[in-house]
């Protein structure tokens, strides 16, 4: 076994400790210093499904692309017409069973067009009963996190479906890690809503595009905390613009965390100046962001 030397990215440091996975952790070390990945289960002393787990964990955090899964266009999709329904339910014990327990999942029963829709992610997206099962599941819990008092409809986990086979979520391991890292970022969502004193309501696409990119950049709470506060000093209130400047300068500039904003902040002020923004600075400001 091979042990290089490696520096670890601040950027996949953050990640590995959000996912809280020691074995996607060990993953990662074991590959970055060298080693063969088809030789990681036997030399780490892992178990396949223990193995199949960390690396769907480092592949849905985007840390290992030895997985490339094939694009699927919407164009490509086949009709499913009642006979094939038909013929499945008569002939495919498995797709009986999975039409039972979707049916229990929902509350419901599926009409024609809904098993046209549940025959293609078992034939053309090739999703096995069980990761069905959990995509299901998943989008229950996402609905009613929206506030939604209804289970979804199967267009909705069509969607869904499709989204997962783009990004090569194809088993149960592959699922689980993905939905843990979506409950982590759903987590810091919530957190950043707290920080922006954003209650009472949700974010509107606009603002939640700008907030996940501000979680992707790697940045601790506190140091888009400080963001915060500077972009409400120097606007009077909270401008998603604005604070979005502050964070990519910091970024660019490899300030990921709040002491290394402090740090930065000490060596770009002249000695004897207080680092506040005079009155006519203020001003300015605010005359452009009016104008903007």
């Amino acid at each position: 076994m091979l042990t290089e030397s490696i520096t670890i990215p601040q950027t996949d440091l953050r990640k590995l400790l959000s996912a809280a996975s020691p074995d996607g952790a060990l993953l990662y070390l074991y590959l970055h210093s060298g080693n063969r990945p088809e030789d990681a289960q036997q030399e780490l002393k892992l178990s396949p499904s223990r193995y199949q787990c960390a690396a769907a964990t480092l592949r849905q955090l985007g840390l290992w692309t030895e997985k490339a899964p094939a694009p699927i266009l919407a164009g490509e999709r086949p009709s499913y017409s009642e006979g094939d329904v038909l013929q499945a339910m008569d002939q495919d014990s498995s797709f009986r069973a999975l039409y039972g327990e979707v049916q229990r999942l929902l509350g419901r029963s599926l009409n024609t067009e809904e098993l046209k829709i549940l025959l293609g992610f078992v034939r053309y997206l090739g999703l096995t009963p069980d990761v069905i099962s959990v995509l299901v599941c998943y989008c229950k819990e996402r609905a009613r996190q929206k506030g939604s008092l209804r289970n979804p409809s199967l267009r909705t986990i069509e969607k869904e479906a499709y989204a997962w086979a783009e990004r090569g979520i194809d088993t149960v391991e592959e699922a689980a890690a993905f939905i843990q890292n979506q409950n982590v970022r759903n987590s810091r969502l919530h957190r950043l809503m707290e920080q922006l004193q954003i209650r009472g309501r949700s974010l509107t696409p606009a603002e939640e595009r700008y907030a996940q990119s501000w979680l992707d950049m790697g940045m601790d709470d506190e140091c888009i905390a400080m963001a915060y506060e500077r972009t409400c000093l120097n606007t009077g209130g909270l401008n998603w613009a604005y604070m979005n400047k502050i964070l990519l300068r910091w970024q660019e500039q490899g300030l990921l965390t709040a002491e290394a904003v402090r740090s930065g902040d000490r060596k770009a002020v002249p000695k004897g100046a207080s680092g506040n923004l005079g009155d006519a600075e203020l001003e300015a400001i605010q005359r452009i962001l009016r104008e903007g």
